[in-house]
């Protein structure tokens, strides 16, 4: 009993007060367009009633594949067309059922459902006159039109994307999913939820609910914890020699370059160094960190959740992460200090502890306690 009424409690979450006001004026604003426009054209005021179904769709539900343009245009008009010969061969008792059930049989054949389709054709067949078969069609479109038109400025004005987005699956956060489109779908299609839920924001869904994991996963561990120390850096004037003796001599694939103040201006990495050897071999004794280093390296705070960074490192191609402290780098994290994280913590879950010398962090033989600047 327990059970079944929790079936019959709300299945939306509580909604935010913006939310329920964009969807509100949106719909009323909408449907007054398209009313004013049935009057001042004389039409039957009827034709709003299956309107008004689109304008819940488009303006409350707008990522939802039932309210996008191709299901909202398409779906009511393979309804009224789907209507127009069953309203012609059979009579009233016999009309109305039939339509509808063409009509979901129609629109679902060329994927464009659309919940007022079903009012689409009982309209069509209810004010159907055999002179003007196609009386109903005409109006039925250019409200419909209207209202997605509508949907699409007023969306767009208050923050909401529509239609809905359908980026490529292998950019952005979704790569981290290691899905393909194909995937998406056929996961949708599995559960029955391809009419709720398109593809493209299922694959957002889970790359957040993944990125939120994690970030619980690690609580408690920040960047400062995780990133390798001490620093070993370099000036900008730093020579090629003192830059290869250092990744030489410590077990690292990044190196800093900071000012003597400690602040960050760049990083050199070790194919860094060889492209520019093979790009100016005749200058080689003169080439600075300054002429190899690449600008643009990510930068966190010690305090960030390590969590955080999984996304940056995995989806986005950084090979290193500058930790701070205020305008001063303290550290950098690396793919491979956070893999040892995450083999640290399998580890711990399946209830293997590590190693006592095993750390996540490289443990580099010289141990300057300052950028080294030349």
């Amino acid at each position: 009993m327990r059970t079944m009424l929790r079936g019959l409690a709300p299945a939306m979450p509580a909604p935010a007060w913006r939310e329920l006001l964009r969807a509100s004026v949106g719909a009323a604003a909408g449907l007054a367009l398209a009313g004013l426009l049935a009057h001042a054209l004389g039409l039957d005021r009827a034709l709003v009633a299956p309107l008004g179904a689109t304008a819940v769709l488009v303006f409350a539900v707008p990522n939802s594949p039932l309210a996008q343009p191709w299901s909202a245009l398409m779906g009511s008009l393979a309804a009224a067309m789907a209507a127009v010969p069953v309203a012609m061969v059979l009579p009233a008792p016999w009309a109305a059922a039939a339509a509808v059930g063409l009509a979901i049989g129609a629109m679902i054949a060329l994927r464009a459902l659309h919940p007022p389709g079903g009012a689409v054709a009982l309209l069509t067949v209810l004010a159907f006159e055999p002179a003007r078969p196609l009386a109903m069609v005409a109006p039925l479109m250019l409200g419909t039109t209207l209202l997605v038109l509508g949907g699409v400025i007023w969306n767009r004005l208050t923050g909401r994307v529509y239609p809905l987005r359908q980026p490529e699956m292998a950019t952005g956060a979704v790569a981290r999913l290691g899905l393909t489109r194909r995937e998406l779908d056929d996961l949708l299609v599995r559960f029955r939820q391809g009419p709720n839920l398109g593809a493209a924001d299922l694959g957002r869904l889970l790359a957040a609910a993944e990125a939120e994991a994690a970030h619980h996963r690690f609580e408690g561990t920040t960047c400062g914890d995780v990133m390798t120390r001490p620093l070993i850096a370099v000036g900008p004037q730093a020579n090629v020699h003192e830059i290869s003796e250092l990744f030489g001599e410590n077990a690292i694939k990044s190196l800093p370059v900071a000012d003597p103040a400690g602040r960050l201006l760049g990083v050199i990495q070790q194919s860094d160094v060889i492209a520019a050897l093979l790009a100016a071999p005749q200058r080689r004794h003169r080439l600075t960190a300054a002429d190899m280093m690449r600008t643009g390296t990510p930068r966190v705070p010690t305090a960030l959740p390590v969590g955080a960074l999984l996304d940056r490192l995995a989806v986005q191609g950084a090979q290193i992460v500058a930790v701070m402290e205020g305008e001063r780098i303290a550290g950098v994290i690396t793919r491979s200090d956070v893999i040892a994280l995450l083999m640290a913590e399998a580890e711990a879950r399946a209830g293997r502890a590590p190693p006592p010398d095993s750390s996540p962090r490289v443990q580099p033989r010289a141990r300057p306690q300052a950028p080294r600047t030349t």
